[in-house]
Order: C-alpha cells, then sequence, then structure tokens
C-alpha cells in the first residue's frame, strides 16, 4: 500500500543530546506519535481504558540518513504495509523540507490482556484494519 498520513511537528529542545542533535531514541517516539495520530484521524484510539485489547510493539527499527536539530520542522509519512491478522506492521519517513532524515519500520501485535497482567495474541478486529485504510486512501495530513 503507497497510501501515507502524515503527522507533521517540531523538535523540541528536550529531544537533543549535547552536540544540538535529536536523540535516536527521539526517532521511535516520532514514528509512535505518528502512528496514534492515524488512529486519532480514523476516529479509533490506541489504548481504550475499558478494554483489554493492547498493541505492544514486537519489533522497532530506523535507520538514519541525515540530522535533525532544535526547531526543525518535520514531517512524518506512516504507511501501514502489512494489516494481518494479529499485527500491523507500519513504514515511517521522517523528512525535514526535501531532505530525507530517515526511515523506519515498527510492528505491534494486537492481545488480549487477562486480569493478571498476561498477554495472548489475537486477531485484530476488521473494522480497525479498516478504518485505518480509509484515512490512508485519503492521505490526511495532522499536526498536534
Amino acid at each position: 500500500m503507497t497510501e501515507s498520513f502524515h503527522y507533521r511537528r517540531l523538535v523540541q529542545f528536550a529531544d537533543t543530546d549535547l552536540a544540538g542533535i535529536v536523540h535516536f531514541a527521539s526517532m521511535f517516539r516520532y514514528m509512535e506519535e505518528a502512528e496514534h495520530a492515524l488512529w486519532r484521524a480514523a476516529g479509533l484510539s490506541i489504548h481504550q481504558r475499558e478494554d483489554d485489547m493492547g498493541w505492544p510493539r514486537v519489533s522497532a527499527s530506523f535507520e538514519f540518513r541525515n540530522p535533525l536539530r532544535f526547531e526543525d520542522e518535520i514531517d512524518v509519512a506512516v504507511r501501514l504495509r502489512d494489516g494481518g491478522r494479529r499485527a500491523l506492521t507500519y513504514d515511517h519517513t521522517i523528512v525535514r523540507g526535501e531532505t530525507v532524515i530517515g526511515t523506519g519500520t515498527m510492528t505491534a501485535v494486537c492481545v488480549s490482556r487477562g486480569p493478571d497482567g498476561s498477554m495472548r495474541a489475537i486477531e485484530i478486529p476488521a473494522e480497525i484494519v479498516q478504518k485505518l485504510r480509509a484515512v490512508l486512501r485519503r492521505g490526511d495530513d495532522q499536526s498536534p
């Protein structure tokens, strides 16, 4: 699927290290923020307090190409690579203007949480994937 959702934000000072460059861990936060914005645009929430469903990350990676600095404006493009039976895999591209900062991938598994805190993978409700894909087809843009 080539359709994407775009999330824009400014780099905050707290995201940077002593060299003034965005710390690597911030890239994963940007990817997750964009995922949550995609869900909100679809009328969903990745976390429902009254629900026992959860979405733990089982894989995340990021390939750096260029640095980011304080107050850079970035765009995080999210694509749903795979909406499988029990997991969602997202591809992310972070850009500043025309400059690609890096690309990343994140996979979350749909789980049911037991009263004892245990988790077991369950099938993703079809309406979740349908709503996410509808937003991706529209190519929505969101800012915090």
